[in-house]
C-alpha cells in the first residue's frame, strides 16, 4: 500500500523532461490537465511546477535538468479508491498519450511519499 498517513491519502510526485523545444507544449498540456484533475472528487491537491534555476547564492544544488525543461507535480488523493479512480480517468489517459512523444522519459517518473511524524 502507498498510504502517506494513518487516514489512506495516498501523496506523491510526479516528474517529466520537456524535449528541447517542446516546452511550452508541455505546459499547456499539463495546465489543461491540472484544471481536469482537480474536478475529480478525491482529489486533494494537484499542484504543478516547472523546474527553475536556484537563486544566485542560495548555495542550493539545482536540478540535473536545463531550467525550465523539468516539470513537477504534486499530487494528494483522499485514498486509494481516489487515486484508482484518477488513474482511470480519460483525460489523464488522454494527456498521457499527448505527452509520451514530448518529453525525455517514457512517461511520468512517480515517486511516492510518506509523511514523518
Amino acid at each position: 500500500m502507498r498510504w502517506s498517513s494513518a487516514e489512506g491519502r495516498v501523496e506523491l510526485v510526479a516528474r517529466f523532461t520537456a524535449l528541447p523545444g517542446r516546452e511550452e507544449e508541455v505546459a499547456r498540456l499539463l495546465l489543461a490537465l491540472a484544471a481536469n484533475v482537480r474536478e475529480e472528487p478525491g482529489c486533494l491537491a494537484f499542484e504543478a511546477y516547472r523546474v527553475g534555476p536556484a537563486p544566485s547564492g542560495s548555495g542550493a544544488t539545482a536540478e540535473p535538468v536545463p531550467a525550465g525543461t523539468g516539470f513537477v507535480v504534486l499530487e494528494a488523493y483522499r485514498d486509494e479508491a481516489a487515486f484508482a479512480e484518477h488513474l482511470a480517468a480519460e483525460h489523464g489517459a488522454e494527456f498521457n498519450a499527448a505527452l509520451a512523444p514530448l518529453i525525455i522519459e517514457d512517461g511520468s517518473v512517480l515517486t511516492f511519499m510518506s509523511l514523518l511524524g
